[in-house]
């Protein structure tokens, strides 16, 4: 009697595995019509290139909107700047003329907004000042007690927020740091038109 029902549950096991198989092999057989596609890719057709670029040349394009001399004049006279990080963000270190030494940031959120911007800023207890920059909206942002340092972000040409931060070395005699991001962020936003 053991060996019945030993027996009965292996045929039940095999009829569910072979049951299991078959509907899996059935989902598998579904034509889609259309030509295959390496991802990102188009068909050539109705605008967009028919090749993919896979050279990445204009990865990081972003961290050339503004040429490192304007970014220099941006922020002090005489100001040395020296790329010192492109990634995420892109950042400058800033050496000699008139405003010592210190260090640029530009971000570009494709998927940012000013609002998100001004919530994490108070999140982060920083002041945040609605300014005006080429008719646009934007943000001119301090740290609490840092007269060292300032940020504007605002809108894009056409997606997202971008935005400059200017640091200088604290103590050092410098410019007004919004006066420099502002005038940066005004860079981007005439050369992204």
């Amino acid at each position: 009697m053991r060996r019945t029902a030993m027996a009965r549950r292996s045929r039940t096991a095999i009829v569910l595995a072979t049951l299991a198989l078959t509907a899996t092999l059935a989902g598998c057989g579904k034509t889609v019509p259309g030509t295959a596609l390496p991802a990102g890719g188009t068909t050539g057709t109705g605008g967009g290139t028919s090749r993919i670029n896979t050279n990445f040349d204009k990865l990081l394009r972003e961290c050339t909107v503004v040429a490192q001399d304007d970014i220099g004049k941006s922020v002090g006279e005489n100001m040395y700047v020296e790329p010192s990080f492109n990634g995420a963000v892109c950042m400058w270190n800033l050496t000699g003329g008139s405003a010592g030494s210190g260090m640029v940031t530009l971000s570009w959120y494709e998927l940012g907004s000013l609002n998100n911007e001004k919530q994490n800023n108070d999140r982060l207890k920083y002041v945040s000042n609605d300014i005006n920059v080429q008719g646009r909206r934007s943000l001119e942002t301090r740290r609490p007690n840092d007269a060292d340092s300032c940020g504007v972000s605002a809108p894009a040409a056409d997606t997202g927020v971008v935005g400059w931060w200017v640091n200088y070395r604290s103590g050092s005699t410098h410019p007004d740091p919004c006066d420099g991001a502002r005038k940066l962020v005004e860079l981007t936003l005439n050369l992204a038109r």
